[in-house]
C-alpha cells in the first residue's frame, strides 16, 4: 500500500470530524505545494515532505495537530501556530471540532516551510 493509500485509509478509519479535518488540510497542503511527497511514519502518522519534513498530521481525541518541523523559524503573521510554542524548533497548529481553517494562511505557511527547506538544503550543498 502506498503512503497516499495509507493516509486515505487513516482518514476513512477516523470517520468523524478528525478525518474530515485531516482530509481538508491534506488538500490544502497539496494545493500549496503540488510537489509535496506524502509519507507515513511513527505508527501511521501522515508526513508531508519537500526537501525534508514540512509537517506531520497527528490525530488525537480532541484535536488534529499539524506539527511543523521547523516551525520556530517560520513567520506566522496570521497567528496559526497555537501549540508547542515553547520549543526552539517545532511549532504546531491544533485544530478542534468546529474550528475554521484559514486556507490562505495555511497555504502561505506551507509555502514558507518549503522555501525554508529548499534554502537549508541548498546551503548544506554549498558547504560540501
Amino acid at each position: 500500500m502506498s503512503a497516499g493509500e495509507r493516509i486515505d485509509a487513516r482518514i476513512a478509519a477516523l470517520g468523524d470530524w478528525r478525518g474530515a479535518t485531516l482530509a481538508r488540510v491534506r488538500a490544502l497542503i497539496r494545493e500549496a505545494d503540488p510537489d509535496v511527497v506524502e509519507t507515513v511514519e511513527w505508527r501511521g502518522v501522515p508526513v508531508w515532505e519537500h526537501d525534508g519534513i514540512l509537517c506531520t498530521g497527528e490525530t488525537y481525541r480532541s484535536a488534529v495537530k499539524l506539527t511543523f518541523a521547523k516551525g520556530a523559524e517560520l513567520a506566522d503573521p496570521s497567528g496559526l501556530f497555537n501549540a508547542s510554542l515553547e520549543g526552539n524548533v517545532r511549532r504546531a497548529i491544533d485544530l478542534h471540532a468546529g474550528d475554521a481553517i484559514d486556507a490562505e494562511a495555511l497555504k502561505a505557511l506551507i509555502r514558507a516551510a518549503v522555501a525554508l527547506n529548499v534554502a537549508t538544503r541548498g546551503a548544506k550543498r554549498k558547504r560540501r
